[in-house]
């Protein structure tokens, strides 16, 4: 039996998710289910016996992304798939940094979700058919953030452009983060705008590796 926990925050998804479960009941066995990261992880803690997770990514208090980081770092044994709707490389990136072992698409049907469990359980990296490509391309044309930064000299943030950034290198999107620094949306973004222009990055990934190698953040 593979044992599966699942982290959702809608509840009609959730219930979707753990009707496809109970549909191979010789083959698996749905553990708990929480709806956000932090909540996930304390029933972790609690009942460590799971092998697969089916994590969302945007879920309020802890998404998906962080809530997969700390398992990966605290139960290396647990394997994560991301079942979500965003399929951007982004997202897809992200996750994979956190240590993501597959990916899906919630529209997956349920034999693609059992197989894709079988295959992690044994080592696999199942990936929805857009995902893989869209990863595909992400390692053909990987970022090279040092082409956009020309000179020694390290980029200088404010104190408060260094804590967006921390929150954005976690995986947190406008909402979050105004929520966290207790900011409005609006300033959050502003704060994006001028953090890609002092680092010359086009995007939140590339912000965050130029950040990474000039020290800003960790």
């Amino acid at each position: 039996m593979i044992r599966i926990a699942v982290a959702e925050d809608n509840a009609f998804l959730a219930k979707s998710i753990q009707d496809k479960i109970a549909l191979f009941p010789q083959e698996l066995k749905f553990k708990f289910h929480a709806f956000n990261g932090n909540l996930f992880l304390e029933k972790l803690a609690e009942d460590t016996n799971v092998d697969v997770v089916l994590m969302d990514i945007q879920m309020p208090e802890m998404n998906g992304i962080e809530t997969t980081r700390r398992i990966s770092e605290r139960y290396p044994h647990i394997r994560v798939i991301m079942l979500t709707v965003l399929d951007d490389e982004e997202s897809i990136f992200q996750a994979i940094l956190a240590g993501a072992n597959g990916y899906l698409l919630k529209d997956e049907n349920p034999k693609m979700l059992l197989e894709s469990i079988r295959s992690i359980v044994e080592g696999g990296a199942p990936m929805s058919a857009g995902i893989a490509l869209k990863a595909l391309r992400l390692l053909r044309n990987p970022l090279k953030p040092e082409k956009e930064t020309t000179t020694e000299t390290k980029p200088e943030l404010s104190a408060r452009e260094i804590d967006v950034l921390n929150q954005l290198s976690k995986g947190m999107d406008y909402k979050q983060i105004a929520e966290n620094l207790i900011i409005s949306p609006a300033t959050v973004r502003k704060h994006i705008e001028n953090i890609y222009s002092k680092l010359q990055a086009h995007n939140k990934i590339e912000a965050v590796n130029i950040a990474q190698k000039h020290r800003i953040i960790d």
